[in-house]
């Protein structure tokens, strides 16, 4: 699960970790009065961003930097007046509803700092870089000495000293070396105590030295969370922050229904049995030149209304040219997706191409289902193996 930005900021200020003070905003109204309220604290420059669970929000011209409450009042109506489009968006972008309205920080360095898992070492990570304020993952590619990365143990997890030593490759000194520790190891609580498989802050800033402050000081401006659905059910105040507005509303359906539904961006719609067998049948599809428009595995305890649902939610993408069901009844009886398929048939109808490959429990009975209702399935064809499968779909589709 993911989260906004201003719910971010609140998680790291609820830690100690220092961040400007932000006012999130639905309206144009309540921008400009938070745009004056953080002015009147002392503020002298302010920043507008979109809160959208997408990148590139500054290129797209949906982070704005600005000195007073009316420009603030402007770049809102801006904002919650246009679909921000971007590289990471759908091609018509996303509609924005939330704004963050921030006091500008002045900066004399950016860093990147994070935690994360290495499924690859079995723990969570440090990463950190200089090269903050930048896409981390261009930086990885280009300059993969620019990354620092500190394994955490899986039991104690962040030591401080591991926390100093990656502060002093990053160059720091004296009071910002001691805030940059303090803050990664609040980080890394933060992460085991909201069961969260990832904590970025990008920027990490210093800030130029002032009166208060003659070393600068250690701020983290930008932050990003993703969080372990599996774990959800005792957090349930990070639960809370979901938005759903945020989420493709097929996914949210599938769920509902305890479906495992991912939507892609090709024509041919699958429906699965089991990670792994949904993870095969996308890639003989793409084997034989065709394109999988979703990832959706059934599980094994699935209802038969559940089932039905799932086409419903596969027929519903516009996209979709066919669809190819691929079953291995073990749990999951054959003759209960027979029952779907034809129970679909009668409440959405089959316009498109379908191909069907049984095997398994009760794979018999689902067979003769599907024999007395070829009437009410006119383009569904049988599959002896999923690579013929995959080829009559694909054929099917192109045709």
């Amino acid at each position: 699960m993911k989260i906004h930005e201003y719910q971010a900021r609140q998680l790291l200020q609820d830690a100690s970790i220092a961040v400007p003070p932000s006012r999130m905003v639905q309206t144009v109204a309540e921008a400009h009065a938070a745009a004056s309220e953080i002015l009147a604290g002392g503020a002298k420059l302010l920043v507008v961003k979109a809160q959208v669970h997408a990148g590139g929000r500054g290129k797209a011209g949906f982070v704005k930097v600005l000195k007073t409450a009316d420009e603030a009042r402007s770049a809102a109506e801006f904002m919650l007046g246009n679909r921000m489009v971007s590289p990471q968006t759908p091609p018509e972008g996303l509609e924005v509803k939330r704004l963050l309205v921030a006091e500008a920080v002045d900066i004399a360095k950016e860093y990147y700092l994070a935690i994360t898992l290495d499924r690859a070492k079995r723990t969570n990570t440090l990463i950190a870089s200089a090269e903050g304020g930048v896409e981390i993952e261009h930086v990885a590619e280009t300059r993969p000495d620019a990354i620092i990365r500190q394994p955490l143990d899986p039991v104690s997890g962040l030591a401080p000293f591991q926390a100093r030593a990656v502060g002093m490759k990053l160059g720091l000194t004296g009071k910002p070396l001691a805030q940059a520790v303090d803050l990664m190891m609040r980080m890394a609580a933060l992460l085991t105590k909201t069961d969260a498989s990832m904590v970025e802050v990008n920027p990490l800033v210093l800030t130029p030295p002032d009166a208060a402050n003659p070393e600068g000081r250690i701020v983290a401006v930008d932050a990003k969370f993703n969080f372990d659905d599996n774990a959800l059910f005792r957090q349930k105040a990070i639960a809370a922050m979901f938005d759903p507005t945020e989420e493709n509303p097929a996914e949210l359906r599938a769920q509902e229904f305890g479906l495992s539904y991912v939507a892609l961006d090709g024509t041919i719609g699958c429906l699965v049995n089991g990670a792994g067998l949904a993870m095969s049948t996308m890639d003989i599809i793409k084997l034989e030149g065709g394109e999988p428009a979703n990832f959706l595995d059934v599980g094994g305890s699935a209802t038969e209304e559940a089932v039905s649902e799932a086409f419903r939610i596969i027929l519903s993408d516009s996209r979709v040219k066919g669809v190819l069901v691929n079953i291995f009844g073990g749990i999951m009886q054959c003759d209960r997706i027979a029952r779907a398929i034809v129970g679909a048939a009668k409440s959405v109808g089959f316009k498109v191409p379908l191909v069907v490959r049984l095997e398994g429990t009760n794979v018999a009975e689902a067979r003769r289902i599907l024999d007395a209702a070829k009437g009410e399935l006119p383009t569904m064809q049988a599959a002896g193996d999923l690579g013929d499968a995959a080829r009559r779909i694909v054929a099917a589709t192109k045709a």
